[in-house]
């Protein structure tokens, strides 16, 4: 029987197949105006995964300066704990993001689309200008909801 890492290494490549979710893009909205789904439905049975919010904390403990820098670390942390579920960006299912300004949309959403430029299926998001984080040289925090195959 394999256990712990081992298990979820081998259940990986099951995990990532798409498992049927299915967006939703009513004909009678306008359709997204950047790389996002209006909504997405889970079939019955997934499992789902939810990250917390990530901020852009190195693991050293540094935050680098600028939204790309830390929106990399927030999704290559995303990837981290996704991964421990035998999931991956295919998965997400809804981002939220934060930004501290409007300055910092177009940097964060750059890293958000090359996070997911592997995937044929987008997921719902929703980005959010915010007035800060617990600390002031924070500019994004990014949470996601990820679905798999419930037999995972």
């Amino acid at each position: 029987m394999l256990r712990g890492r081992t298990a979820r290494l081998a259940n990986t490549a099951c995990a990532r197949e798409q498992i049927g979710m299915r967006v939703l893009s009513p004909p009678t909205i306008a359709p997204p105006f950047a790389r996002y789904a209006h909504g997405v439905e889970v079939p019955p049975g997934a499992r789902l995964a939810a990250t917390s919010g990530q901020l852009g904390l190195a693991a050293d403990g540094t935050v680098p300066e600028g939204v790309e820098a830390q929106a990399r670390i927030c999704f290559a942390n995303i990837s981290a704990i996704l991964a421990e579920a035998g999931m991956g960006p295919e998965n997400a299912v809804r981002i939220n993001a934060y930004v501290t300004g409007r300055e910092h949309m177009a940097g964060y959403m750059e890293i958000r689309d090359e996070w997911l430029a592997g995937t044929d299926r987008l997921p719902a998001s929703t980005l959010m200008v915010v007035s800060g984080f617990t600390r002031p040289e924070f500019v994004v925090e990014v949470e996601v909801l990820a679905a798999a195959d419930g037999s995972g």
